[in-house]
C-alpha cells in the first residue's frame, strides 16, 4: 500500500521528457475549457441545464475550477496521477451525458452542422476531442509527470534529502 501511495502522490521523472507535450495540450485543454464555461454561459451552466445534470450552476462551476485548477497543475507537471483521476471521471460522464443521446438521435445539444448528425458515426466524429482527452490524461497516470516537472523536481529533492540524511545516519555510527 505504502508504494502505491508513493507511486501516485510522489512519482519519479522516469517517464520520457517529450510527456511535456502531453501534459502541455491536455492541460491546456482543460484550462482554457474552464475558463470557457465561466465565460460563455451556454458551455457551462446553460448546456449541464440541457443535459439535465442536477445542480447545474454548482456542477458547472465545480467543474470550471477543476478544470482551470487541474489544468494549470497538468501543465506544471504538480500532482499530476491525482489530477489524472477526476479527468479520467470527468472525461467518462462528459462522453455518457453526450454521447449517448447525439447516437440515439435525442439530444438536446445542437446536433452537429454536417453529416452524419446521428448515430454511430456522428459519435464517432463528435467523440474524436473527448477520445483524446481521455487518453492523454490516462497516458499521464500510467508514465508520470516526466523528468521536466515540478513532480520530479520535488521526488529529486526528497531522494537527496534521503540519501543525505541516510549518509549522516550511518557515518554518525560507523564513527561510534
Amino acid at each position: 500500500m505504502k508504494r502505491l501511495i508513493s507511486w501516485f502522490f510522489f512519482p519519479t521523472g522516469s517517464a520520457p521528457r517529450s510527456t511535456v507535450l502531453v501534459r502541455l495540450m491536455a492541460g491546456g485543454v482543460f484550462f482554457w475549457e474552464g475558463i470557457l464555461k465561466f465565460v460563455y454561459t451556454n458551455q457551462g451552466v446553460g448546456r449541464f441545464t440541457k443535459l439535465g445534470i442536477p445542480f447545474p450552476g454548482p456542477t458547472a462551476h465545480f467543474v470550471a475550477v477543476l478544470e482551470i485548477v487541474g489544468g494549470l497543475l497538468l501543465m506544471v507537471g504538480l500532482l499530476t496521477r491525482v489530477i489524472a483521476m477526476p479527468f479520467v471521471i470527468e472525461m467518462i460522464v462528459a462522453i455518457l451525458s453526450t454521447k449517448i443521446s447525439l447516437y440515439l438521435g435525442t439530444s438536446p445539444l445542437p446536433l452537429p452542422p454536417a453529416p452524419p448528425q446521428i448515430g454511430a458515426w456522428a459519435v464517432l466524429h463528435e467523440i474524436r476531442a473527448d477520445y483524446a482527452q481521455i487518453m492523454s490524461v490516462l497516458f499521464l497516470l500510467v508514465a508520470g509527470p516526466g523528468p521536466w516537472s515540478v513532480d520530479a523536481t520535488l521526488a529529486h529533492r526528497r531522494t537527496r534529502r534521503t540519501t543525505a540524511g541516510h549518509a549522516v545516519r550511518t557515518s554518525g555510527r560507523n564513527a561510534a
